[in-house]
């Protein structure tokens, strides 16, 4: 039933393994950018920020492992 579902009989396609090769390897530069990037933008900030500043300035969850979960796996 699941040969059917992906329409052949054989082994997977290699061109689909390849792409999803590659999309994983995008996922992991991109998520390493977003990673430096917050990093970049941390540095950036003054330390003697005042609390209402800090609470209007947007930061990305998937920079916080604890809230990001691997787009492929």
């Amino acid at each position: 039933m699941a040969k059917a579902i992906f329409g052949h009989v054989g082994g997977p396609d290699p061109r689909l393994l390849a792409e999803v090769a590659r999309l994983r390897r995008r996922v992991s530069e991109l998520q390493s950018e977003v990673e430096r990037l917050t990093a970049e933008n941390q540095a950036l900030l003054p330390e003697t920020i005042g609390e209402s500043l800090v609470d209007e300035i947007i930061t990305l969850d998937t920079a916080r492992p604890e809230h990001s979960a691997p787009a492929l796996a």
